[in-house]
């Protein structure tokens, strides 16, 4: 999306080679909702929207950086970085970070994925600046002392573990792992109990000083804020901390994907004794960047997005074969995952896997009705604004659209391309998407019998 308007601002500094540059992305009304952007010499690029009508803001700091990114032996390293930037800089000790910020009653937290991570914290408007110099000292000045990784490899290990203990959630792990091997994209975010123990504080600190450079950052607070002054405040602390030293280097483009290599047609089960089986049957999807990708949004919400989609109504309230059945997409740089999630008891299993097969090949052959159509354009716009009334998820939106494509879309905008969506565009992506062999992961207490019977699923 091109900006409306540029300026430049010069810095009045001797330290200053270079200028920084301004553009607003999107024009608000009354300043409601204008977003704006800040590129500073040495590539750090500062986002942020305004919300005038709040009392309070976010401010966060998304890096270029997730799981994606690791090698084998490095598995859990960008989760791992993320614990310890919270453990202490030349500045504050770990006590003096969460302090800091619960003095003003604000919350702070980071959390880290396959191909971002961020640091973010929630403040009144007044103590913004706080936050900002908080974040900014975590991210730039962060000691990573062998004491600290020591201590912290335990909190990881009992995380890993709790993981572990709630098959629904790991369940989702299993399948990436099905569709995408022992590639990155397969591997856990968590790591697993051997990567992280061999992980050392030299291997981290490499890592970071690699991955947390300027260029690779997007800065981006959204609510009651001034541009302006968040710049200034943003520079201020990176500038103290020497972290913008090369005036000539330039953000990095977002990521644009390796063909990670897919797969179709496998079965993986993870005999363990749970009182639900646990599966996921699904397919390659979309890449983020994909225009299809709203299409495949609708059919998403019509399947399995809602009491009334498809999947729900069939599995739940026809038959009552699960409690919680739903499906999901996700989108990476160069490729995608739809998923069909389901807990039942064990002996239900190929029932709803049936259920659910049918259900995928129908709507591949004959699209969806008008009527599912439309509810679920309304469905996903109404949840798409609904998703976006606090300044945590706008804040999430604008530094997650620079990172990962480089350019802001206006939620009007949004709903335009939702609304856009026909049968057609639907009735193409079903096919293109559910047409296609599936695969299927489970954890559950299966029998040899019934395990040797889940092939007929994905079959």
């Amino acid at each position: 999306m091109t900006s409306r308007s540029t300026t430049t601002t010069a810095r009045t500094s001797s330290e200053a080679r270079a200028v920084a540059r301004t553009q607003t992305l999107i024009k608000g009304t009354n300043g409601i909702g204008t977003v704006r952007k800040t590129t500073l010499p040495g590539g750090l690029r500062i986002v942020t929207e305004t919300l005038p009508s709040v009392r309070s803001a976010t401010f966060g700091i998304w890096a270029h950086v997730g799981s994606r990114d690791e090698t084998p032996s490095l598995n859990g390293a960008t989760h791992y970085l993320e614990h310890l930037l919270f453990k202490g800089t030349q500045r504050r000790s770990a006590l003096d970070i969460s302090s800091a910020l619960d003095a003003v009653g604000g919350e702070m937290n980071a959390f880290t994925a396959k191909e971002y991570t961020c640091y973010y914290a929630r403040v009144l408007d007044t103590d913004l600046p706080l936050a900002i110099d908080v974040v900014c000292d975590m991210l730039t000045g962060s000691l990573i002392l062998e004491e600290d990784v020591n201590v912290e490899r335990g909190a990881i290990l009992e995380e890993i573990a709790m993981t572990e203990d709630d098959p629904g959630d790991c369940v989702h792990d299993l399948f990436a792992h099905t569709m995408f091997g022992d590639n990155p994209l397969g591997r856990p975010v968590l790591g697993t109990v051997d990567t992280v123990n061999a992980l050392t504080a030299d291997r981290i600190r490499r890592f970071y000083k690699k991955h947390y450079d300027p260029t690779h950052l997007v800065v981006a607070a959204a609510g009651n804020i001034d541009h302006n002054k968040v710049v200034r405040q943003v520079r201020a602390a990176f500038e103290k901390s020497g972290a913008l030293k090369n005036h000539d280097a330039a953000p990095i483009a977002p990521r644009d994907g390796r063909r990670t290599l897919r797969t179709s047609g496998r079965v993986e089960l993870i005999g363990r004794k749970t009182e639900q089986a646990h599966v996921v049957l699904g397919m390659p999807g979309l890449a983020r960047t994909d225009d299809r990708r709203w299409a495949l949004g609708v059919l998403n919400t019509a399947l399995g997005g809602g009491m009334s989609s498809r999947l729900f109504q069939e599995v739940r309230e026809k038959r009552g074969l699960a409690y919680s059945v739903y499906s999901y997409t996700s989108g990476f740089a160069d490729c995608g995952l739809f998923g069909v999630y389901a807990g039942c008891r064990p002996s239900q299993v190929h029932d709803v896997l049936k259920i659910c097969r049918d259900e995928l090949d129908h709507v591949a052959q004959h699209g969806l009705s008008d009527d599912e159509i439309s509810r679920a354009i309304g469905q996903l716009q109404g949840s798409t604004v609904l998703g976006l009334e606090d300044t945590g998820a706008l804040m999430n939106r604008i530094g997650k659209s620079e990172l990962c494509w480089g350019e802001q879309m206006s939620v009007d905008d949004m709903l335009a391309r939702i609304a856009s969506v026909t049968a057609d565009d639907v009735r193409s992506v079903a096919r293109d998407v559910l047409g296609q062999r599936p695969s299927l992961s489970v954890i559950g207490p299966l029998k040899d019998k019934q395990a040797s019977r889940l092939h007929e699923a994905v079959a």
